[in-house]
């Protein structure tokens, strides 16, 4: 979207106006090659808002100007061309031109520039006439969308740093983000306390990639809006992780998942992860709430709401989020009272008494299958340690092929010295399946229909091959005379 208007601009070769040098054109330049006014137009006068302008466009092949030639003007009407259609065209080229100079100032970093760019081409849209034609009507309505667009990117952009900075995601202290307030330091307070102290242990990481990508640091809080900081939350709809993505997402970007491993619950691949996931819809949106709208409920649900918007959400954004499902609708309300909550922590009396920090590790490439509850035991460390470190471990036990191990640094010698001396662990690991129950099915039932159908069938006992000193017994006692038993 962002491209929007430079696409549009590009369609027609671009030609100077008469006489033009190199120097910008002004509003009497184009004045000069208009066809008189209409006597129901002079009393109108044309906004000058081609202050900067460089060059203007022909008009479209579809009002049937002819090809250029050399010595031509393009500019000269068609007599086949309304009159006021043919001034109107003129008008939108004008504003295109205008909203293509915005984008190079936004590129630039001048917002205040492209913002007044932006204004001044939008003042050219409202003095056009929708009623010259179907053409201009269709032109007048995109070209303002896109200005529309422009401008939501530009405000949501204005104070990106690399370095971080604050109010990037503004609160709106409305009636949804008050009631959500309220439930947070209230009967969710417990919650949110044992949410903040579960962060200790992940946000140093989330911020130093949240800095790096240039994204705001403010969604850092974000997994304690989606799973408290959990590493292992799995919701309803089976999203699992810090992040909580589901396995389609998770697999778009990047996240392996098979018998032994699942990388939505590893809180650093996870993490980027979700950071690619969010840039990658703040081009699509240019707007941080619609961003994490889409993050919660999906992008294509939120494109179409803004499609079947009646009311121009551009105008009144949190009628977007009425038009969501209840989840996302109360999703961006909860998330920016936490960002007010923490804001103002000693406000709400909210105290943090023992926080969990990051473990110091180093990474081992193991290439053999072990359990960490067996590597526990040699190097002398809990197994939940070794578990918090490698949480993507499904089972607790490393799969067959090479794997990066993650130790506690002060135990990477100790786990060197003893790796050989660890027993092979050659265990699959218990494979789960689901069943969605029918109405009439019992547990026999279920159990025949979810049976595995590759089971060999039953057969006949097979046994060793029989010893000669066990032949030679076999021989003695049958020889053996014993009485027949009286009946």
């Amino acid at each position: 979207m962002i491209n929007g208007c430079q696409q549009t601009y590009q369609q027609n070769t671009i030609t100077p106006v008469q006489g033009d040098t190199g120097k910008l054109a002004t509003q009497a330049d184009v004045d000069e090659q208009l066809p008189p006014p209409r006597a129901s137009d002079s009393g109108s006068p044309r906004k000058n808002a081609l202050t900067g302008l460089a060059h203007v466009r022909p008009l479209s092949s579809d009002f049937g100007v002819t090809a250029e030639k050399p010595g031509s003007d393009p500019l000269v009407q068609n007599e086949a061309i309304p009159q006021q259609a043919y001034r109107e065209q003129i008008k939108i080229d004008q504003a295109l031109e205008l909203c293509n100079i915005a984008q190079e100032m936004w590129e630039e970093g001048r917002l205040e520039e492209a913002l007044a760019y932006l204004d001044d081409s939008y003042a050219i849209i409202l003095d056009i006439d929708a009623e010259a034609s179907l053409d201009i009507s269709q032109q007048k309505e995109d070209v303002r969308f896109l200005i529309s667009k422009r401008i939501l990117e530009i405000y949501a952009s204005r104070h990106v740093a690399v370095a971080g900075s604050h109010d990037e995601i503004p609160i709106i202290l409305n009636e949804h983000v008050k009631y959500e307030i309220n439930r947070l330091t209230g009967p969710e307070k417990a919650f949110l306390i044992n949410s903040l102290e579960r962060s200790g242990r992940f946000r140093p990481y989330i911020l130093s990639q949240l800095k790096e990508a240039g994204l705001p640091e403010e969604l850092s809080w974000l997994p304690l809006i989606e799973s408290g900081y959990q590493l292992r939350a799995l919701s309803s709809a089976r999203a699992l992780g810090l992040w909580q993505f589901i396995p389609s997402t998770g697999y778009k970007f990047g996240l392996t998942r098979n018998q032994y491993i699942d990388e939505r619950m590893d809180p650093e691949k996870s993490t980027r992860a979700a950071i690619a996931y969010l840039k990658e819809l703040h081009n699509l949106f240019g707007d941080w709430t619609t961003v994490l709208a889409a993050y919660n409920c999906g992008e294509g649900r939120v494109l179409r709401t803004i499609r079947n918007q009646r009311l121009n959400y551009l105008d009144n954004f949190w009628d977007l989020y009425q038009n969501l499902p209840r989840e996302t609708a109360r999703y961006v309300p909860r998330f920016l009272a936490t960002l007010h909550i923490i804001q103002n922590i000693d406000t709400y009396g909210i105290i943090v008494q023992d926080p969990l920090r990051p473990i110091p590790y180093k990474t081992f490439d193991v290439n053999k299958q072990i359990r960490l509850t067996d590597i526990a035991k040699e190097i002398s460390v809990s197994a939940d340690e070794l578990k918090a470190l490698n949480p993507e471990l499904r089972y607790d036990i490393l799969p067959p092929e090479t794997y990066r191990l993650k130790i506690p640094e002060n135990k990477s010698d100790q786990f060197l010295a003893k790796l050989d001396k660890i027993k092979t662990a050659y265990a699959a690991p218990q494979m789960l399946g689901y069943h969605k129950i029918r109405r009439g099915e019992t547990l026999s039932s279920i159990a025949t229909d979810t049976a595995p159908q590759s089971m060999p069938l039953p057969g006949p006992t097979i046994f060793p091959e029989p010893t000669e000193s066990l032949q030679a017994e076999c021989s003695r006692f049958l020889n053996t005379e014993r009485p027949l038993k009286t009946i």
